[in-house]
């Protein structure tokens, strides 16, 4: 069985416990035996016309997830995930990073901020003078030079109001492409890079 999440920027691929990435605008796709299952999900119609012109036989499981919440327009990538878990804070950190909290297996909201690179692409664009690398460290006092009040500005835009979050959280989980490095400065969270993976097999286990 092949598992693929499409998001706004990339393919993810899922198979024999293997991931693999892909961007979106790639003419390439991988090969798979014609004899292997692919099931799928996406946010971008234009990644998944691209998916079914590959592989004709794809399956979409957007319209088989089950979640009770009163959110208008949540994401399918937010709502497989969400479906998988019944008491968390779910952050996803991708292109964009989104916050779910689950209670008892209902969908209590969320919100979204923009990603990491997302956010640090922005000072680039205000002056070629700010156009530094970025390194992601929570540093202690005011910066005295540009780079690391770059770095200070990003880390805070984003952590600040996670951490925030995540105070009253018992279990806090996190996944996406960012996660693992994100997962660092959240205090008591878990770093998942398979969620979405998990929570498709969940949903095909049970259609099945």
């Amino acid at each position: 069985m092949i598992l693929c999440d499409i998001g706004n920027s990339t393919f993810d691929f899922f198979y024999d416990e293997h991931t693999i990435k892909l961007d979106v605008n790639s003419s390439y796709l991988p090969e798979f035996d014609n004899d292997k299952e692919m099931y799928f999900i996406s946010v971008n119609d234009m990644a998944t016309h691209k998916l079914k012109q590959k592989y004709p036989n794809a399956i979409n499981i957007s319209n088989r997830i089950k979640l009770d919440t009163k959110y208008q327009g949540l994401g399918i990538d937010r709502a497989i995930a969400c479906s998988y878990v019944k008491d968390a804070l779910i952050i996803d950190a991708g292109s964009a990073i989104t916050v779910d909290l689950m209670e008892d297996g209902k969908h209590m909201g969320g919100y979204i901020l923009p990603g990491i690179k997302a956010i640090h692409n922005l000072y680039k664009t205000i002056s070629p003078k700010l156009n530094f690398e970025l390194e992601i460290q929570e540093l202690i006092g005011l910066p005295l030079n540009t780079k690391d009040a770059i770095s200070y500005g990003v880390f805070n835009a984003i952590f600040l109001p996670l951490q925030k979050t995540a105070r009253t959280a018992k279990n806090i989980i996190v996944t996406g492409g960012d996660g693992e490095v994100m997962s660092r400065y959240i205090h008591n969270s878990t770093y998942d890079k398979n969620l979405i993976f998990k929570a498709m097999q969940s949903i095909i286990k049970e259609y099945k």
